[in-house]
């Protein structure tokens, strides 16, 4: 089992106070954080691995005169407590004085509600559950003859934060996971995923039969020279553009240090395009707090196409002379505040109406290997994976080698044709970044490279 539900509260308030009340001068915040996680492992049409892990963390911010100390511990006893606090102690003492260093949040209560995010039959998923989802998937993939490979995943979470201030904010939440990558003749491959809060949701025969309907449909893929294409992009590969965003221009502090796309005020994409930010939304993956205990706040990043507003952690807020946002990581970090909980606007069409509107083009699966080339005007580059067709009269009619692609994307996002009805939740591999997204059919799209010894995986 991923283990127990949320930490008690009465017991975490305490465990905050006695660390707080170590510290006898300056200022101090304590970050708790407790993961119940467990991953069930799949390859070679086979279960291979279940492993689960158990941690709880305390993490101590000391400061005095401009210095700051960290530290972080798993030893959670009296002992432990004195010993983490004495080494933040003294790495502030010894650390140079910084005027800028990130101030205390202030104490403001997290209102939500109750249960937002957290799911008792997540938070209580045992092997059995998860080795059934798998066998399922595994399972959609056998009559094509597929190597089905994936992962299984269910975790419980718990972050609570206290400073010296005052602040003391907690969420509880879960998460689940399900994906699967099936490879078949000739490098052919498919992808699916579901993840939600809820284990429940996730239909694993579902996800599997997606995989093996790309995998089947990849055998014998052909090159195409690179160039502009129109394309219709899956809900995969518009939430890997959108977390790519997120990282380079969603921040305040992108803005200040002058490397975002974001130029606020100004139409810098379609006015079919809105995207905002909410960590609140149960449709996404919540979290009620950020790293810093601050609530939560909807921030609507860009509205009809024109940039809007960023988000705010303390020290930017600050800076700013506006109030955070809720984005913000463990202090002190030089990344600035982050969206972790990033919406699209659906709109009114099907990926059917979609490929019909379409005399040559290209469907997109997924992107991986995706870099920022140029944040200032959102360059991204990257490669199509597991299931890149060519259209041709408004039908998919085969499968295409993978292309690498090199795009700004808010000029690509000026130029959508079709947005999707629906919407999907999808998962980042690394992150942390979660988007609800439909899927888009783009005018023209810059492929600048293409493979040449491998099929459509």
């Amino acid at each position: 089992m991923t283990g127990g539900a949320a930490w008690d509260r009465p017991a975490l308030e305490a465990l905050l106070a006695t660390a707080l009340g170590l510290v006898d001068t300056g200022e101090a915040e304590a970050i708790f954080t407790s993961r119940d996680a467990a991953l069930t492992r799949f390859a070679n049409s086979r279960i291979h691995q279940n492993v689960a892990e158990h941690d709880a963390t305390l993490r101590m911010r000391v400061m005095r005169d401009g210095r700051t100390g960290v530290a972080t511990t798993n030893r959670l006893d009296a002992d432990g407590l004195r010993e983490l606090v004495g080494r933040a102690n003294e790495i502030c003492l010894r650390a140079t004085a910084n005027p800028d260093s990130s101030p205390l949040a202030d104490p403001l209560a997290a209102t939500y509600p109750e249960g937002l995010g957290y799911a008792e039959a997540t938070a209580h998923a045992d092997p059995t559950m998860r080795a059934s989802g798998a066998r399922s998937v595994i399972a959609a993939g056998a009559p094509a003859g597929l190597e089905v490979s994936g992962a299984f995943s269910t975790e419980a979470s718990t972050l609570a934060i206290a400073n010296s201030h005052g602040l003391w904010n907690s969420h509880a939440a879960t998460q689940s996971k399900l994906l699967t990558v099936m490879i078949g003749g000739g490098g052919a491959s498919g992808y699916a995923q579901a993840s939600g809060s809820d284990v429940r949701t996730i239909d694993a025969t579902a996800v599997g039969e997606e995989a093996a309907e790309k995998a089947s449909r990849g055998v014998d893929a052909i090159g195409l020279e690179p160039g502009e294409y129109p394309v219709v992009l899956e809900e995969y590969a518009v939430a890997a553009l959108l977390e790519y965003l997120s990282a380079m221009g969603f921040s305040a502090l992108a803005v200040d240090e002058g490397r975002s796309f974001m130029e606020l005020g100004q139409q810098i994409m379609g006015e079919n395009v809105t995207i905002w930010d909410d960590g609140l939304d149960p449709r996404g993956m919540p979290a009620a707090i950020d790293f810093e205990g601050v609530p939560k706040q909807r921030v609507d990043l860009i509205t009809d196409g024109v940039a809007c507003a960023v988000v705010h952690d303390t020290a930017t807020a600050v800076r700013a002379g506006t109030t955070s946002t809720g984005h913000g990581h463990p202090a002190p970090n030089v990344w600035g505040p982050t969206a972790w909980n990033l919406f699209m606007a659906p709109g009114s069409r099907s990926k059917d109406s979609m490929l019909a509107g379409i005399e040559r083009g290209i469907w997109v699966t997924r992107f991986h290997y995706v870099n920022i080339v140029h944040a200032k005007r959102g360059i991204l580059t990257g490669m199509t994976k597991d299931g890149t067709f060519l259209i041709e009269d408004g039908r998919i009619v085969r499968p295409i080698r993978n292309l690498r692609f090199t795009q700004s994307i808010p000029e690509a996002f000026s130029r959508i044709e079709g947005i999707g009805s629906e919407t999907r939740l999808v998962a980042p591999e690394y992150s942390g970044i979660f988007a609800r997204v439909p899927a888009l059919q783009i005018g023209r799209f810059a492929f600048t490279g293409a493979t040449s010894n491998e099929g459509a995986a």
